[in-house]
């Protein structure tokens, strides 16, 4: 069997995966333990990232007319790339936090969304929250003023404060009520 023969599906496994990804980043993993490898490896696939190191040319391969060709000039060393079809900020995330717990884990570059990012881009990528987070922030402030309002509304009722309120609404009404005359 020639050599072509064989390439091919890794090739076409390279492309059915960053096919439909939102974020694939390109690290140069030498000098990594096994143990470390083992640990961002899980900490990876509990994000739903996929990542696996193949050869450089069959990346290339891969890469050329997608959005992803940019990467290509990268492909120099011993490189791996973590793909994410779901959470476009997963991988840079945690690769990030990794790569400062063992310094020997370099982020390249990546593309996330369509749009190239060198080192510096996706260390800046890596710095914002998961959709998970925002989400909880963003119910949390909405939710805030609600619960101040429950809070304070048991408050009255607790100090017996409702019968008090009741009996000044009807003494505000009477008040406004000359007022408007």
């Amino acid at each position: 069997m020639a050599k072509v023969e064989l390439k091919q599906p890794i090739v076409q496994e390279i492309s059915e995966q960053i096919q439909d990804a939102q974020c694939v980043v390109l690290v140069d993993y030498r000098g990594l333990t096994v143990d470390q490898d083992t640990q961002l490896r899980k900490q990876l696939r509990e994000a739903g990232v996929t990542y696996k190191v193949y050869k450089n040319t069959l990346m290339n391969f891969a890469f050329k007319g997608t959005d992803f060709e940019s990467m290509s000039s990268l492909l120099e060393g011993p490189n791996a790339i973590a793909i994410s079809k779901e959470d476009a900020t997963a991988p840079a995330r945690i690769l990030a936090k990794f790569a400062k717990a063992a310094p020997a884990l370099e982020l390249k570059a990546g593309v996330v969304e369509g749009t190239f990012y060198d080192t510096e881009g996706i260390k800046a990528i890596a710095s914002v929250p998961s959709r998970d987070e925002l989400l909880s922030k963003f119910l949390g402030s909405i939710q805030s003023p609600i619960t101040n309002l429950a809070r304070v509304l048991n408050q009255i009722a607790e100090q017996g404060g409702g019968e008090a309120a009741a009996a000044a609404a009807p003494e505000a009404s009477a008040e406004e009520a000359p007022a408007e005359a």
